[in-house]
């Protein structure tokens, strides 16, 4: 059985997902807005996560948010945190066009993600997850290799930053496992990989009444 691919992800309203954690998380571009998870994170939220990393069998990620992981979980040493024990503990794929060696116990280098992203779901038991990471999120949305996206979308406009969804995503159409709000507002939304887009048109009918027709009709 092949394990699957799914991707986690904070974004705000306008689909910012730039240094959700902090203010120097990641300043690139001149981006000013870091931190802006934090106002919001609850008990809901952190239930959700911890339920995320419970399914986890590796992590694939992008050098920034590993370097970003890296600079803080190895240092959480409680073998009764979720997410430190399955971070510390379980495989870590970094892919990087600039960095083939990384310091963090369990890191291996993936050079080609495209190309060896199958290989490494074969040899799984439980997720090949992706949190973060937007610029390897949008190669693999880019070759539609991501069988779930869970999103937490904040109550939150920032009008700048790097975002998620960017030129390159597959036209496709997504169907809606389950949505859930958070007690600060967060919109917790699953939604799973169903196949190209579907499309169609409102036709104004003689007695001034409106069809919706599908493509096929």
């Amino acid at each position: 059985m092949i394990a699957e691919l799914t991707l986690t992800s904070f974004l705000t309203l306008d689909g910012v997902t730039q240094a959700p954690g902090g203010p120097d998380e990641d300043t690139s571009g001149g981006f000013v807005h870091g931190g802006w998870v934090v106002p919001h994170f609850d008990a809901d939220m952190g239930a959700t996560i911890d339920g995320i990393f419970a399914q986890a069998g590796a992590f694939l990620l992008g050098r920034r948010t590993y370097d970003i992981f890296a600079s803080h979980w190895p240092k959480v040493t409680d073998p009764a945190d979720p997410v430190a024990a399955k971070l510390n503990a379980l495989p870590k794929h970094v892919a990087s066009r600039t960095r083939s060696t990384f310091a963090w116990r369990g890191t291996t280098h993936v050079r080609d993600v495209v190309a060896e992203v199958g290989a490494l779901q074969r040899t799984l038991r439980g997720e090949l997850q992706v949190h973060g990471s937007s610029d390897l999120a949008q190669t693999l949305m880019a070759h539609d290799l991501i069988d779930e996206y869970r999103l937490f979308v904040f109550p939150v406009l920032l009008g700048s930053g790097r975002r998620l969804f960017a030129q390159g995503v597959v036209p496709s159409t997504l169907t809606l496992v389950s949505s859930q709000p958070t007690g600060t507002g967060v919109v917790y939304s699953v939604y799973r990989r169903r196949g190209a887009l579907a499309t169609g048109n409102v036709v104004l009918r003689d007695d001034g009444t409106y069809q919706l027709v599908a493509p096929s009709q």
